[in-house]
């Protein structure tokens, strides 16, 4: 027979020995058996001191009884007199009985624990109800009252009708009290949820099942990373017993990283003995009483279900000093006690008690690169090395990457590596719809014409890309500086000189996500917006390196101004972050402008690589002219020579070239010069440069050579 059910069949054994305790007693109020003495005097003996929360919480059950009165020397009555001593042996046991559990977790007094127990007697024996309409003497009052008890019990004492004793305080009885019906005479049930916990069926009070959700997806046993373990260790030590304090602090888990927040919680619950639950705040009631009642009730529950609380207000924003302006989650704590974490970006102040404020940040890159390791066995390659280079993942994202990956294998998948890759950028993929646009980059070294200094300094930003992880991390210069390790560059030069096409050149050879900041979407009017705009759109792009592309970058990284009114203070602000954010940034930012004076010098000494795209020469254009037509399109007698001599740039000879193959298509005939020469006619006219009408006339040859490419 297990441990349970051996305290199952002693907890009914006492159950019984109390009912039968409980009738005898009730029999002696009966009017027949009513002695000229039942009347009782109010002892003003103060009651047992209200212990707090991790006293009752962590206070280990005995074998000795505390609540139960001891037999009355010198009592007629034997039969009562066994009937005590039989419920005093039963309560005995150890562990104590449910009853004796909730007395002692709650702080109730002798007397408030046998009032509690006549309420609940009510649901446990059927013949309680007529033996307390016979004791009170009155067929309608089947219910006991507090005027009952006082009669009843030994010792009892007033304050048992007060709200703030734990009677009323913790909900554990209802009083019905229609009309002008006097507090004393009211009827008094016991909660339905304390009858189960009395009778030994423990559960989550079903009133908070709609509030309170398991963390899924949490698990407590994932070993945490030595710099995670370090943060869980510390909360212990502040939530140990050994510290005298009357409330517990509020955990404040702060950063956006919302993963590791709640299994460093997972984690220190876990070492606690206790659940973990989930409280949207959202859901939180905004009126002040019910906000109490679900205060009491969840305080309550935390004493007789054990669990902590983690509370998700990490998109809440603003904080608040005056109770009567406090977010509900906030008064919601300073109402409440127990174990609470607090998932916020930043500390939140005025929540009316103490709390430990914790930066919370994924695991270290070599960390990571352990976890890969783990997770993915012995694979003989570098794998690990570079998810973890380019992917700023937490434990339950590389575990589950992992997990999925390794069964898409194991049933035929090929080229593990790439998958992992592909799964890794789908995971870490940012939420940028709304603040940016997401380019697929198409483009590979072969497509872009560039000199060769030029070409050198692009392939140097994307080398430094793929080994950053080799130089920061194994090299130690990420252990030695805390700055100066982002990667970025500057693309200065005209409109139509590749900047755009070499940052999906390096994009496509990284193999990584490339994103145009819609600067429509990120500056905003009101004040403080532009900062909050850029700080989601650097924090979404942070996690998988992605690649922000930043056109027309003069209107965001501008000069700072002299200060001459408000506008231009705010507006300082904005540089003043960006210049932070750019330095700290861990994936590439690249900056594209054709006017590179008009921005910040504090920029130009921040950016690692600027490359001039200057406008294209007759050897440039040349090859610009060769590679634009794709193959599948029919060409026919392209003067390569002739067509170099445009002065364009390659973004206008892509326009010309496009715009000549829907002539040709109009046409249904090959792409020939006449076409062309006659869509550069339309650009240099939208370009508004001076020609010559000859420069755009051809002569056909002698010989006729049709070319398909």
């Amino acid at each position: 027979m297990s441990d349970l059910t051996n305290w199952q069949h002693g907890n009914e054994e006492f159950l019984a020995r109390a009912m039968s305790w409980l009738r005898l007693r009730l029999m002696r109020l009966a009017p027949s058996e009513k002695s000229s003495s039942t009347k009782k005097v109010v002892d003003a003996t103060p009651p047992a001191p209200r212990r707090n929360f991790w006293e009752r919480l962590t206070s280990k059950p005995t074998a000795t009884p505390i609540a139960l009165p001891p037999a009355t020397k010198g009592s007629s009555d034997d039969a009562e007199a066994k009937a005590r001593e039989e419920m005093n042996a039963a309560a005995a046991m150890n562990p104590a009985p449910a009853l004796m559990l909730l007395s002692r977790s709650l702080g109730l007094s002798a007397f408030e624990q046998e009032v509690l127990l006549l309420c609940a007697a009510m649901e446990l024996d059927t013949r309680i109800a007529a033996l307390c309409a016979r004791a009170q003497d009155d067929p309608a009052k089947t219910y006991p009252t507090f005027a009952l008890a006082f009669a009843l019990f030994d010792d009892p004492g007033w304050e048992v009708l007060s709200p703030e004793g734990p009677l009323r305080h913790w909900r554990l009885i209802e009083i019905n009290q229609p009309g002008a019906t006097p507090l004393t005479t009211s009827s008094l049930r016991a909660d339905e949820r304390i009858v189960n916990y009395i009778k030994g069926l423990n559960y989550l009070d079903d009133r908070l099942m709609s509030f309170l959700l398991p963390l899924e997806g949490t698990k407590s046993d994932i070993e945490l990373p030595p710099s995670q373990q370090n943060i869980a260790e510390q909360i212990v030590k502040q939530l140990n017993p050994a510290i005298p304090m009357q409330r517990l602090p509020v955990i404040q888990l702060l950063g956006s990283d919302a993963p590791s927040k709640q299994l460093i919680a997972a984690s220190v619950a876990a070492r606690l003995g206790l659940r973990l639950y989930r409280l949207p705040v959202e859901l939180l009631p905004t009126l002040a009483a019910e906000l109490e009642t679900l205060a009491r009730l969840v305080e309550r529950e935390m004493a007789l279900w054990p669990f902590a609380l983690y509370l998700d207000a990490h998109e809440l924003d603003g904080t608040a000093t005056g109770e009567a302006t406090m977010p509900p989650f906030q008064r919601f704590l300073a109402r409440s006690n127990g174990v609470f974490f607090l998932d916020t970006h930043e500390i939140r102040r005025g929540i009316g008690r103490a709390s430990l404020e914790l930066d919370i940040a994924k695991p270290t890159r070599t960390e990571q690169q352990i976890a890969w390791a783990k997770a993915l066995g012995a694979m003989g390659d570098d794998t690990p090395a570079q998810l973890a280079s380019q992917f700023d993942l937490n434990l339950a994202a590389i575990q589950t990457i992992a997990q999925t990956t390794l069964a898409e294998r194991n049933n035929g998948a090929q080229a593990l590596p790439q998958r992992l890759w592909k799964a890794c950028l789908s995971a870490t993929r940012p939420r940028l719809d709304q603040l940016a646009q997401r380019i697929e980059p198409k483009a590979t070294w072969d497509d872009i014409v560039l000199p060769v200094p030029e070409m050198e300094l692009l392939h140097q930003i994307a080398g430094q890309v793929s080994q950053r992880n080799k130089v920061y991390e194994e090299w130690g210069f990420a252990a030695k500086r805390s700055r100066g390790l982002s990667i970025n560059a500057l693309f200065a030069g005209e409109s139509g000189t590749g900047k755009t096409m070499a940052a999906e050149v390096i994009a496509n050879d990284l193999q990584l996500s490339l994103y145009r900041i819609d600067l429509s979407a990120v500056v905003s009017k009101y004040i403080g917006e532009t900062e909050k705009n850029l700080r989601r759109m650097f924090d979404a792009a942070e996690n998988g390196g992605a690649i922000l592309f930043f056109d027309e970058a003069d209107a965001l990284f501008g000069k700072r101004s002299e200060v001459k009114d408000s506008h231009d203070r705010y507006a300082n602000i904005e540089i003043n972050y960006l210049l932070q954010r750019m330095e700290s940034y861990r994936g590439l930012a690249i900056l594209a402008t054709n006017m590179k004076s008009a921005l910040d010098p504090a920029f130009m000494r921040r950016i690692r690589f600027i490359v001039e795209f200057r406008p294209h020469g007759p050897a440039e254009r040349k090859a610009i002219w060769q590679r634009i037509f794709p193959p599948q399109t029919a060409t026919k007698g392209l003067d390569f020579d002739r067509l170099a001599r445009l002065t364009l740039n390659g973004g206008s000879i892509n326009n010309v070239a496009i715009n000549a193959a829907f002539l040709a298509a109009q046409a249904n005939s090959p792409v020939t010069m006449p076409l062309v020469l006659s869509a550069a006619r339309t650009e240099f006219q939208k370009l508004k440069r001076p020609f010559s009408n000859e420069d755009f006339v051809w002569h056909e040859p002698v010989a006729e050579v049709f070319e398909h490419r």
